[in-house]
């Protein structure tokens, strides 16, 4: 799948948020990149900022959070492009989830993890 088709369903997974949730994303971008950082390879998808609930008054003039969606990892583990379609989804939300401040134990047992 090329980069374009890719970033093509990130978007789409974007859009499925319901809107009263990303209207509540705040100073966040969201990235595709071809590959995770080395240590971490198999790296599906990375949040890195301020989650909302420990933003307080002194979070201002602050650099966007980063929602990176790692392309490679997610084609090679997936077989088919129903299963990128699902995996895209579930990474963007999960990650998306991070920025709410919802943790990888609370993600997995609402099965995003």
């Amino acid at each position: 799948m090329s980069r374009v088709q890719f970033e093509a369903l990130v978007s789409e997974a974007l859009d499925e948020v319901p809107g009263e949730l990303f209207e509540l994303i705040d100073n966040c971008v969201v990235l595709v990149e071809d590959e995770p950082p080395e240590d971490d390879p198999d790296l599906l998808g990375l949040y890195v900022g301020t989650p909302l609930t420990e933003r307080d008054s002194y979070y201002v003039m602050a650099l966007p959070d980063r929602i990176t969606i790692f392309r490679n990892p997610v084609l090679e583990m997936c077989e088919s492009r129903e299963q990128v379609v699902d995996e895209v989804r579930i990474t963007v939300v999960h990650e998306i989830a991070h920025h709410f401040g919802i943790d990888d134990d609370r993600l997995h047992e609402l099965g995003y993890a």
